[in-house]
């Protein structure tokens, strides 16, 4: 397991709720999706040099557990971790989890993804760049590598 830790803190805003007076679900992703933008940001290569590489990140599966309300005004905070990485780094699992400002957990979520070549619009393998960023990140407890 890695010793680094990363996350980031926000308030919950009005457009973030529901009918139901309560964070909408896509919210829980959309901060998640914003926590692993600013990881790249706080290491070294923000998104911006990484589109620059002709690379995005792609989705292929995204999986979150509600646990709890969050509502309106309140300070969440989105940890970022790697959970599994292919050695060449083409191929990733972040885990993310919600905190409330009581340090109960709110939600988990954990996105599969690849990086897509911005020109081509097939799977790419990052280059080493790329990949020496993404080596630094935390690691969930559980972390692996993965065979490609």
């Amino acid at each position: 397991m890695s010793k680094i830790e990363y996350s980031k803190t926000f308030e919950v805003i009005w457009a973030d709720m529901d009918p139901n007076r309560h964070m909408r679900h896509s919210v829980y992703n959309d901060y998640a999706a914003q926590t692993r933008i600013a990881i790249f940001q706080d290491f070294g290569l923000p998104i911006q040099e990484i589109a620059n590489m002709n690379l995005g990140p792609i989705l292929f599966r995204e999986e979150t557990k509600f646990l709890k309300e969050i509502g309106l005004s309140e300070q969440i905070t989105v940890d970022c971790k790697l959970k599994t990485m292919h050695k060449d780094g083409s191929r990733w699992t972040f885990l993310h989890q919600i905190f409330k400002q009581n340090g109960n957990k709110a939600a988990q979520i954990i996105v599969e993804g690849a990086w897509l070549d911005l020109e081509k619009r097939k799977l790419s393998m990052p280059p080493q760049a790329l990949l020496d960023v993404l080596k630094q990140f935390p690691r969930a407890e559980s972390f692996n590598w993965q065979n490609q």
